[in-house]
């Protein structure tokens, strides 16, 4: 009994978990975890005990050992999985976002029935037998997840979390990797350890009381663990050569098993290739690499958290004011940590220009462009680490880079902004002194954010052409009223020259020809001014609508039919009194020309309390209702042919709506037409008739 150290220190394993188990039923009372651990314990106190009182009979209960050695493994192993499952997606019941419970319970069950096979021996074939080996395979696999589910546990938490779940994973480590260090030897040597045997009751001994603390410790478990990705890299390299070495001594057993005399040198022979392929692959940097981008998009967390950074990145794109280039590069030049760097963009169909540079002088040599390299860029859409092409330029087939590119001490990356499948922009930057290299998911990042950035620079570049546009819009539309008012310049200055021979020697006609030649000068000085400071109209001022209609009625007394004009009241509006003569004008002079020498024209004021009506009724061919819809108001239409521009009745409405007014008009083939045009009256103005001398334009020589 005395020299008996494993009754001992099995007896004492079993007294510690029965404390503990009674511990977690009376005093802390953990949720929701508490069951597990008291299965767990309870488990262990029996297996513990059942080993202890084996020792006292003359032959050990193997079989009953396994059961509860089973029984034990599974209640710890349950644990972990649940204490992950609560940690990666906050409930028991899940892990990493499915279902795990049918797949443990599976294995459990295929692990229960490899130890129940030996009791049904002499009902089975032979061929059904379980071995040592297979029993001491499940004991070995069963302790290697134990470590894989720990270390998952400790290795990906944060440095706060630690504190709370170190005991646990000391106390539990130490009881799984001595199970794994006494079973690989009892695999590799045929035989168990008897003194390894006795000692793994001490061990457990020694775990109950850290096992208490993290009991204790239970509240701050429950903290949500982050993923590491070099940890989870790591976690799986151990767990594939883990499960590759196992799977070489499988076969291997099988090998020696079934050659006979051969069985020993096919098994060593075999185990020793094995081996090696294994240490080759663990050193083959170019698989590795793979493996790692592989796990790393499908298994691991992310380093960036792309919802925080698109929101991040797109935020600080939004906040972007004046220099739109400079402000991407300041936004992307973070996301890699580069102190500085170049964009180029430019219009569709023309070559990139260089668009900014920030915290960096302009390359020498970068006025003779890009070559080829846009044309790369935009068909493979790869971000160019030019470190990594200079020192393997094999990476980046059919690549031409420009000479001062090549040459660039400093420039690091060269980024592709696309948009729609069309290359806006090209962003380079600055080596950083922070960060030397970039890995995939760097590269997926400023992939996403250069997109982004695409469609910025994209609508910043629309939006520049879309200003120049409508500055030339502007230019051109101000240029066809110009034109137009030149036309009616003409036409007076025409009208000059074919009464100067009847008239030239009538003193009153020469007074006449000088003061309508000398306000088509003034007019026409008024106009170069306006096409110089793109502005079309003088300041407003106050008009009066009975004096202004007079002179333009006796202006266009010099053709048929004579207008007759009717004033009802005074009025007077806020408006540039030469413009709007122009206006009458032409409604006037259209009038006229639409209408017969012995039929009518008549021009009429009315006013009310807010507005006045000046109508212009013609006995002329009218319009029909199609040419009102369509064509009356729309520019550059005319059915005067070659002789009219199609822009005065669009001009003349635009300018009446400018003024708070509108014109309307009545019309019918063969009936004549009526147009209304109707202004607000001026408020509080003072009407006077000094606006005559600055409506002379309209003035026509009398023939």
């Amino acid at each position: 009994m005395a020299g008996n150290i494993g009754l001992f220190t099995y007896l004492g394993t079993s007294a510690s978990f029965t404390v503990l188990a009674l511990l977690l039923l009376w005093v802390w009372r953990v949720k929701p975890l508490g069951n597990s651990l008291v299965l767990a314990c309870t488990a262990t106190a029996l297996w513990s005990a059942i080993i202890g009182l084996g020792t006292l009979a003359d032959y050990p209960p193997i079989r009953l050992t396994h059961f509860s050695e089973l029984l034990r493994n599974i209640s710890w192993l349950y644990f972990l999985v649940q204490l992950l499952s609560l940690h990666s997606d906050g409930t028991t019941h899940t892990l990493r976002g499915r279902r795990w419970r049918p797949l443990f319970l599976a294995g459990a069950s295929l692990a229960l029935i490899l130890v129940s096979l030996p009791l049904l021996r002499p009902q089975l074939p032979d061929w059904l037998a379980v071995s040592y080996e297979l029993i001491v395979l499940i004991w070995l696999v069963m302790a290697l997840a134990g470590l894989l589910l720990i270390e998952q546990l400790y290795r990906n938490a944060a440095p706060g979390e630690r504190w709370a779940l170190k005991f646990l994973c000391l106390g539990l480590g130490a009881i799984f990797i001595w199970d794994f260090f006494m079973y690989s030897e009892a695999l590799l040597f045929r035989r168990l350890d008897s003194d390894l045997w006795q000692a793994r009751g001490l061990v457990n001994v020694v775990a109950s009381p850290l096992l208490g603390v993290a009991f204790a410790r239970y509240g701050n478990w429950r903290n949500r663990l982050q993923l590491s990705r070099q940890v989870v890299f790591h976690t799986v390299t151990l767990m594939g050569a883990g499960l590759y070495l196992l799977g070489m001594a499988a076969i291997g057993y099988f090998l020696k098993f079934m050659g006979g005399t051969w069985g020993a040198v096919l098994q060593m022979g075999f185990l020793v290739a094995a081996g090696a392929l294994l240490f080759s692959l663990l050193f083959s940097g170019r698989l590795r690499a793979l493996l790692r981008v592989q796990l790393s998009k499908h298994f691991f967390s992310y380093r960036y958290d792309y919802r925080e950074e698109w929101l991040k990145f797109t935020h600080a794109l939004a906040g972007l004011s004046g220099d739109v280039a400079e402000g991407i590069i300041r936004t992307m030049a973070p996301l890699v940590s580069s102190p500085a760097g170049l964009i180029w963009g430019g219009s569709e169909g023309q070559p990139l220009r260089l668009l900014a540079h920030w915290d960096m002088p302009v390359p020498g040599g970068a006025a003779a462009g890009l070559g080829k390299l846009p044309a790369w860029l935009r068909r493979t859409d790869w971000i160019i680490d030019l470190k990594e092409w200079r020192q393997s330029p094999d990476l980046y087939s059919e690549l031409e880079l420009p000479e001062w590119l090549r040459q660039d001490p400093v420039l690091w990356l060269v980024i592709p902004l696309v948009f729609r499948d069309r290359l806006e922009g090209i962003l380079m930057l600055k080596q950083s002194d922070l960060k030397r290299t970039i890995n995939w998911e760097d590269r997926d990042l400023l992939k996403t954010a250069g997109r982004q950035a695409a469609s910025h620079l994209a609508q910043h570049l629309a939006s520049q052409a879309l200003i120049e546009a409508r500055q030339f819009d502007a230019f051109n539309r101000l240029s066809a009223y110009v034109v137009h008012d030149l036309k009616n310049i003409l036409a007076q200055q025409s009208l000059i020259v074919s009464n100067a021979a009847r008239h030239r020697d009538n003193p009153a006609f020469i007074d006449d020809m000088i003061s309508t030649v000398e306000n088509s000068v003034e007019r026409m000085q008024r106009l170069m001014e306006q096409m110089r400071s793109g502005v079309r109209s003088a300041s407003a001022e106050s008009v009066a609508l009975p004096a202004l209609l007079r002179q333009v009625v006796t202006a266009r007394g010099v053709a048929r039919p004579l207008p007759e004009l009717e004033l009802a009241a005074e009025a007077g509006v806020e408006a540039d009194s030469e413009r709007l003569a122009t206006v009458f004008n032409h409604l006037i002079q259209n009038a006229q020309e639409a209408t017969p020498a012995d039929g009518r024209v008549t021009v009429s004021l009315q006013v009310n309390d807010q507005e006045a009506t000046v109508t212009i009724a013609d006995t002329g061919r009218g319009m029909d209702a199609d040419f009102l819809r369509q064509r009356l108001f729309r520019p550059f239409e005319s059915t005067k042919g070659l002789t009219g521009m199609g822009i005065g009745a669009f001009e003349s409405r635009e300018y009446i709506r400018q003024l708070g007014g509108d014109i309307s008009v009545e019309s019918a083939p063969g009936a004549g037409s009526v147009f209304q045009v109707r202004l607000p009256l001026a408020i509080a103005a003072e009407i006077t008739d000094n606006h005559a001398a600055s409506t002379r334009g309209a003035d026509l020589p009398k023939g």
